[in-house]
């Protein structure tokens, strides 16, 4: 079974633009992850300041793998999420 992570993140007024850039960086390393099986962020173009970012993992521990690596530190922690207004995640598993 493959893990599915679900993200909304909602920019504060203002930084949409900057939290694009930090997913903008993000994402093409994030899909180089050994267990990343599938990674897509996408911007509601109804709520600008709505992103959502869609994952698939071979497993959870790969899913830990990339939220510890220097990338997601950087990007992620370090650059978009402190731009944000609210941030949810939910999580998955696939059915076989």
């Amino acid at each position: 079974m493959a893990y599915v992570v679900r993200a909304n993140w909602r920019a504060k007024a203002g930084t949409e633009a900057e939290v694009l850039e930090a997913i903008r960086k993000l994402t093409p390393i994030s899909r180089e992850e050994p267990g990343n099986l599938f990674y897509q962020a996408y911007q509601d173009p109804a709520e600008p300041l709505v992103f959502r970012l869609f994952e698939i993992y071979a497993d959870e521990p790969a899913y830990q793998a990339h939220v510890a690596s220097e990338h997601f530190q950087e990007y992620g922690f370090g650059w978009a999420i402190p731009l944000l207004e609210d941030r949810e995640r939910f999580f998955y598993e696939t059915i076989d």
